[in-house]
């Protein structure tokens, strides 16, 4: 392993950046590029650091709808953001340790992939009505249940997020909507999460190589704006299919370094 060079800072800060918005899983590739790239950092650092760009992105892209939200603290579209948050914080903190050995060992990533391909195809192939121009209260419970789990590695937070918007009936462009929103609490309440366990750990900041990571974070926040305007043109254009492909493919080599290679991964054991 080599420590994080400038162009690796970039090299992380645009995977996770255009991954956390487009729906493939941007921890699993964060995880797949460190691991590809040899790369020695302080990973909750340097995860808390690229989450802080992202969040970032999302603000910016959504600026106007946000500042709704925030004048209108009492409105229906509020209240279904605030009742997102019930399962995804619930859920998340409940299952936290759980979800920590699985993201530290990586042993699931290949599998996890596999899954999120499938609901992308999902996606495109279902027949449900998706006439909604913006959710209901079990709308809201649903889709923030999906965003609960998707804190496992490999799951993508926007995909879930986005085909149980569909399930439910919002239409594209509301689904590929609240999916964001609901994204800026979920990413500060982790973000902030992650700060406090990093702070516990004072003689770290001295290792730490700030330059680098501020690199990451800043190329996070302009790749993830990006990301974030892409992904709703895409939502309403084209079909989810080719990322589900994508992700196939992806999951096909981690899960063959799992059985033949096992250069980067840990064997996948039953």
């Amino acid at each position: 392993m080599t420590a994080m060079s400038v162009l690796d800072a970039v090299i992380l800060g645009v995977v996770q950046g255009v991954t956390e918005f487009l729906p493939v899983s941007s921890t699993g590739h964060l995880i797949l590029a460190q691991q590809l790239l040899g790369i020695r950092v302080d990973s909750l650092l340097l995860v808390t650091c690229l989450h802080a760009g992202t969040l970032v992105a999302v603000v910016w892209a959504l600026w106007p709808e946000l500042c709704w939200v925030v004048r209108h603290p009492t409105s229906r579209a509020t209240r279904m953001l605030v009742l997102a948050m019930v399962p995804t914080g619930l859920i998340g903190i409940g299952l936290e340790d759980a979800f920590e050995r699985v993201f530290n060992t990586g042993v699931t990533l290949g599998l996890e992939f596999v899954l999120t391909g499938i609901i992308l195809w999902w996606m495109d192939a279902a027949d449900h009505p998706q006439t909604k121009s913006e959710p209901g209260a079990m709308d809201a419970l649903w889709i923030g249940t999906f965003q609960a789990f998707a804190i496992m590695p490999a799951l993508s937070r926007s995909g879930l997020t986005m085909a149980g918007a569909l399930w439910r009936g919002l239409n594209r462009d509301a689904a590929g909507r609240f999916s964001f929103l609901i994204s800026v609490p979920a990413i500060l309440g982790a973000t902030l999460v992650q700060a406090l366990d990093w702070w516990d750990e004072p003689a770290a900041v001295q290792l730490v190589p700030w330059g680098p990571v501020m690199i990451a974070t800043a190329a996070a926040a302009v790749s993830g704006y990006a990301a974030v305007k892409g992904t709703l043109w895409l939502l309403r254009t084209a079909r989810m299919r080719w990322f589900a492909l994508y992700v196939w493919v992806v999951a096909a080599l981690v899960l063959a370094d799992q059985w033949v290679w096992h250069r980067w991964f840990p064997p996948l054991s039953w």
